[in-house]
């Protein structure tokens, strides 16, 4: 059992004595049964403030979940996450006959949409428990309040970006009002300042160190940054020096890039693995989303990344290539968009089929984690998991050679915030002050991501490739839509076309009101109104 579970608690058994609704829909709730005494235990509390954002439920796989009438393993939050800003873009398809999976990958999701009723649901439902915890153990602790608050705020974000004008309140139980984009950012500005310091100091942590897993001033300082590098889109008005200004205090904390390899894996590869809390990978985490095979299980933390990416015929271990991913699960339902690979390659076609621990040396990027023996490039018709190269990016194996303590859950944690993240954020910071151009240190920033992965580097990189560069880095990892908008590649009359989008196989312009989803229709009651374009009922 790692240690960090005696820190946080998400523990499969996890015995919540809250007399509040787990299984909510929006932030206007009332407990289960009103005639019962409402009780909590505040280490509980505090501790399902995290796990809703790694958990379905309280009790691990196969059990409850938290969103009323969904499939727990489909109303996770990352799985949620990644789902709306991975399908909708040049990254990533799926050919799963899922409701809403289609309409995803061809950007015609609507107020019916039924994950975007899921991921809004989750969010909603862990900001109530944010409320209801600073409503009733404020006083508790400083640390503990601080971080709850700071978790409301990242949900907050989410939201926001995700479906623009929200509904808000910081009162549990009480109906929420509407508040603008705009306001909600100038909220969040303001919410993530008047906290930081009552955090704890931005320090790195492994598994077996205490607080492994909560935030500090670091989450504080990347949230800060990720709002300033998208105030253009979320008010018009830009702040790319506050963007940078934040981003470099991450840089300079004790939190690293990884960059050392370890028994045969990459430094890259060594971020997404069974082992990433226990090696020093865990020093590039600033926020962990925890799991464990034995004691924190889900469908939708990083096990939807790992089981999703992979069949049976797909190796990543360059140790024992005759195994999978490290679980014996292979769901086989996402993969690459031509878009993506080639990024990675001058020329596609001159490329032989590799397993993706070898797809590197070709690429001569470590990031190329792709496997392209039996596979198409193309996604033709989008209906077998051989269309589109496979990703091999996510997997249960340790560096040691071993797997996780499951051979079906995984240990791997979700790195929701890493510091790659604050570089390029740097870089394209600065870049925006300086003609559209990053050179000196923001291309410094750039060649220090690159560096790692054995790319190539450059003196000077336009905006395009910046954004290339964020793909090239974080792909599959659940933020690729809101860099798209904030380059203005996403919605709207811009010609920038990957396979499928808008539903045509090479690709078309869809209407810009589609930046921002729909409000799910079950949602759209009281203050809170539909979202302009999509039809009100």
């Amino acid at each position: 059992m790692k240690k960090y579970m005696r820190n946080i608690i998400p523990v499969a058994a996890l015995a919540l004595t809250v007399g509040m609704a787990s299984c909510t829909k929006d932030l206007d709730v009332t407990p289960l049964d009103e005639g019962r005494q409402t009780t909590y235990d505040v280490n509980a509390l505090f501790t399902k403030c995290y796990s809703v954002l790694a958990l379905e439920g309280n009790e691990g796989a196969d059990s409850g979940s938290d969103i009323d009438g969904m499939d727990g393993g489909m109303s996770g939050f990352v799985r949620q996450l990644w789902n709306s800003n991975e399908l909708t873009t040049d990254e990533a398809i799926c050919w799963w006959g899922d409701p809403g999976i289609s309409e995803f990958c061809t950007n015609d999701y609507s107020p019916s949409h039924p994950m975007l009723n899921g991921f809004y649901s989750r969010l909603t439902t862990a900001i109530n428990f944010a409320n209801t915890y600073l409503a009733v153990e404020a006083d508790h602790d400083a640390k503990m309040t601080a971080e709850v608050r700071f978790l409301r705020a990242m949900e907050y974000y989410y939201l926001m970006d995700a479906f623009g004008n929200v509904p808000f309140t910081t009162t549990p139980l009480t109906t929420p009002s509407r508040m603008t984009r705009a306001e909600m950012y100038e909220w969040l500005i303001n919410e993530i300042n008047e906290i930081e310091p009552q955090l704890s100091a931005a320090k790195p942590k492994k598994s077996t160190d205490v607080g492994y897993g909560r935030v500090d001033q670091a989450a504080a300082w990347m949230l800060l940054a990720r709002l300033y590098l998208n105030a253009e889109v979320y008010t018009g008005t830009p702040q790319w020096a506050k963007a940078a200004e934040y981003a470099k205090k991450v840089m300079d904390s004790g939190y690293k890039l990884n960059t050392e390899g370890k028994g045969g894996w990459s430094a890259y590869q060594m971020l997404f693995m069974g082992d990433n809390g226990e090696t020093d990978a865990a020093y590039e985490a600033v926020f962990p989303m925890l799991a464990d095979g034995v004691y924190a299980t889900g469908y939708a933390n990083a096990f939807f990344l790992i089981a999703s990416t992979f069949d049976g015929d797909m190796h990543e271990n360059p140790n024992s290539p005759e195994v999978t991913n490290g679980t014996d699960q292979t769901w086989a339902g996402n993969r690459a968009r031509p878009q993506l690979v080639q990024k990675f390659f001058d020329n596609t076609d001159d490329v032989p089929e590799l397993p993706a621990y070898l797809m590197w040396q070709v690429a001569g990027d470590d990031r190329a984690l792709f496997n392209n023996i039996g596979h198409s490039l193309s996604t033709e018709d989008n209906t077998d998991f051989k269309q589109g190269w496979g990703v091999a990016k996510f997997n249960n194996f340790k560096t040691d050679g071993s797997i996780g303590h499951n051979t079906k859950f995984p240990d791997t944690d979700w790195f929701l915030m890493r510091v790659a993240e604050a570089y390029l954020t740097y870089a394209e910071a600065l870049a925006r002050q300086n003609g559209n151009i990053a050179r000196g240190e923001a291309a410094d920033a750039i060649n220090a991501i690159r560096n790692r992965a054995h790319a190539t580097t450059k003196t000077a990189y336009t905006l395009d490739e910046i954004l290339d560069e964020w793909s090239r880095e974080f792909y599959f990892e659940g933020r690729r839509r809101t860099d798209l908008v904030r380059h203005g590649k996403f919605g709207g009359t811009n010609g920038y076309n990957w396979e499928w989008k808008g539903g045509a196989k090479n690709g078309r312009n869809f209407e810009a009101y589609r930046n921002i989803f729909a409000i799910p229709a079950n949602q759209v009651r009281g203050a809170i109104t539909q979202n302009p374009g999509y039809p009100v009922n």
